[in-house]
């Protein structure tokens, strides 16, 4: 019997990719909210970042991190 590439959906890459913009929004709503600024606005910040670099680079780990703790990242990243 021929194995999948991936078994788990979750581990599929498009399934990855959502679940990674569900926790990039929700980590922009938070900024939104600590900053008092446009969703958008706090989004467009985020992807501008250093912490959103982080994110996205698995060797770092900072995904395995919660939205709260990335947030807080950002926020030390910026001086705020």
């Amino acid at each position: 019997m021929e194995q999948k590439p991936y078994e788990d959906p979750v581990k599929s890459p498009v399934i990855q990719e959502i679940i990674m913009s569900n926790r990039i929004g929700a980590i922009s709503m938070e900024l939104a909210r600590r900053l008092n600024i446009d969703p958008v606005k706090a989004l467009q910040l985020f992807y501008e970042s250093q912490t959103c670099a982080v994110l996205h680079d698995k060797s770092t780990g900072l995904y395995l991190y919660g939205d709260l703790y990335v947030a807080d990242e950002f926020m030390r990243e910026k001086g705020c």
